[in-house]
């Protein structure tokens, strides 16, 4: 009520990574291409974009046995254009992670053997901004109940219209990629395991 008093907006930018592990894993792939595909299509439409996160954090709250580890991090910030600075940072960031950006455009080549590797390894990286406050978002979410309760309140802010901005990226990012352990190390130091 404060914050509302002196007429400014608190923003939040946060990233939440969660390492899947297992052989019943690969799934999880095919409804972040679909949500990525769909993202595309929907040119930044926030509603579109915002279905795409819920169908994801209902997909993970599914898959709960098979998580590992997590991290998130982010910040609070009174000014729409810091916000979206920090944003594009963590865009950037997420982008340049090992295998972490889908190729819809390249085609099935079709001398390609139709079985591929399965990879035992997925990290979702999901980057939102929204305004007002969320606890369970802004806090440490390197326990299992936490981390739950998270991804329930990234569902939450769809549904009441506050999310600004919205970023998914996985890795790897195509059905035969795979992320070993030594990538993971690599590519996702920071890591907590579950």
């Amino acid at each position: 009520m404060f914050n509302r008093m002196m007429g400014k907006t608190r923003y939040v930018v946060c990233r939440l990574m969660l390492h899947l592990s297992g052989s019943e894993v690969a799934p999880i792939l095919g409804v972040l291409n679909r949500a990525g595909r769909e993202a595309i299509d929907a040119e930044g439409d926030l509603d579109i974009l915002g279905e795409g996160l819920v169908e994801i954090c209902e997909s993970l709250l599914q898959y709960d046995e098979c998580w590992l580890s997590a991290a998130n991090e982010g910040d609070v910030f009174w000014s729409e254009g810091e916000a979206g600075d920090f944003v594009n940072e963590l865009f950037t960031d997420s982008a340049q992670r090992y295998l972490s950006e889908p190729d819809f455009n390249s085609a099935r080549d079709s001398n390609e053997p139709l079985s591929i590797p399965v990879t035992h390894n997925v990290v979702v990286m999901l980057t939102v901004a929204y305004e007002g406050e969320v606890p369970q978002l802004e806090t440490d979410l390197s326990n299992i109940a936490a981390l739950k309760d998270a991804l329930k309140a990234l569902i939450n802010l769809h549904y009441k219209h506050n999310l600004q901005a919205i970023q998914v990226h996985f890795s790897p990012a195509q059905l035969g990629d795979e992320l070993t352990s030594d990538q993971l190390l690599q590519h996702y130091p920071e890591l907590i395991p579950l």
